[in-house]
């Protein structure tokens, strides 16, 4: 009699047994739901599983099922090759069955695990910027800076043609014949040569402003010598035709 009830209290056993609800493969690295379900109506509903990790499988969450009736744990697999989930003891005297799992490798053999373990194989090869192909990007930026620097250098002998002018036309003609204004009208009246006919122009004399058909500009020179010594011939020219001439000159 006590054979007869304890062969029944075992096949009772077995037949309220877990068992697991389980794809046959699993991605290496991804995220899998392995179910443990009580699928006997008989049996109490399976409590949590208590383990941290299901074999070589890292336990990510555990979650009740719809039923109520087992447990909905999510594992990943991070080593290639056949995964054994060895039975656990669930507390209440019953036991979940053995697992196996194949993991399937994902990149070719030989290449590099990098995202799986952590540690010095887990580091990314350094890759170097691409300054060369990002360096493409400045080309409208550096096409227009060359434009902008060509136009501004273009027009460099005008501004500097227009700034002597201003200077010169603050200075001429002297209001008062001394020294010290004298030289000021004198070198402004310079620069503005130099900048309309070159620095040759700094040195020349009568002769060589009549050679240049700048007569105007050789009475300018005189009376500036002239001006120096107190006397009034021949007069300052008029700034006009001393800015006229050097323009017909042009």
């Amino acid at each position: 009699m006590k054979a007869l009830v304890l062969g029944a209290l075992v096949l009772s056993f077995l037949h309220g047994a877990p068992v697991w609800r389980a794809p046959k493969e699993a991605p290496l690295g991804k995220l899998v739901v392995l179910e443990l379900i009580e699928e006997d109506p008989a049996q109490p509903a399976l409590p949590r599983p208590g383990e941290e990790k299901l074999g070589p499988l890292e336990l990510r969450g555990v979650e009740a099922s719809r039923n109520g009736r087992g447990w909905k744990m999510t594992v990943q697999a991070m080593e290639p090759g056949n995964a054994l989930i060895p039975a656990m003891d669930l507390g209440d005297g019953r036991k979940s069955p053995e697992l196996r799992l194949q993991v399937l490798r994902t990149v070719p053999y030989g290449a590099p695990w990098q995202g799986f373990g952590g540690g010095q194989g887990d580091i990314l090869p350094y890759i170097p910027f691409p300054w060369a192909w990002a360096s493409l990007l400045l080309l409208p930026f550096v096409a227009l800076g060359w434009a902008l620097v060509t136009r501004w250098r273009k027009g460099a002998g005008k501004r500097v043609c227009h700034h002597a002018r201003r200077a010169f036309a603050h200075q001429w003609p002297p209001l008062i014949a001394n020294r010290e204004t004298l030289d000021l009208a004198h070198t402004a009246g310079r620069d503005l040569l130099a900048a309309h006919l070159g620095e040759e122009a700094r040195s020349w004399g009568p002769a060589e402003f009549h050679a240049a058909h700048l007569e105007v500009w050789g009475t300018w020179v005189r009376s500036l010598d002239a001006a120096r010594f107190s006397r009034k011939e021949p007069p300052f020219p008029p700034l006009a035709e001393l800015l006229a001439a050097l323009e017909a000159h042009r």
